[in-house]
């Protein structure tokens, strides 16, 4: 198993409305995208100076599953939104079981 998390930290114009339209986009993906297995989407609430705004965490039976996800058509809608209205994010993808 596959699992790709990436947290996002958001511009501040319209930060709220952006987060919880991203995090909706988001969840609707597992139903258009037949190698994504699971997804969680979280909204920070501590908001610290090292918090990121939001984090997804999603898996996926291998790396080619992870792949089709990337190249997905309904995935790169999303991207094409977070990357116009976030300014960072951070990404760790890991083979569950320690296979490297």
């Amino acid at each position: 198993m596959v699992v790709h998390i990436v947290m996002f930290r958001f511009k501040e114009d319209d930060k709220a409305a952006n987060i919880k339209r991203v995090k909706a986009l988001l969840e609707a993906l597992p139903e258009k995208i037949p190698s994504l297995r699971s997804m969680e989407v979280g909204v920070d609430f501590l908001h610290s100076e090292r918090s990121m705004d939001l984090v997804l965490t999603s898996t996926f039976d291998d790396r080619e599953g992870l792949e089709a996800y990337r190249v997905h058509p309904a995935h790169q809608e999303v991207v094409a939104l977070i990357k116009e209205v976030t300014t960072e994010s951070r990404v760790v993808d890991y083979e569950k079981g320690g296979v490297t």
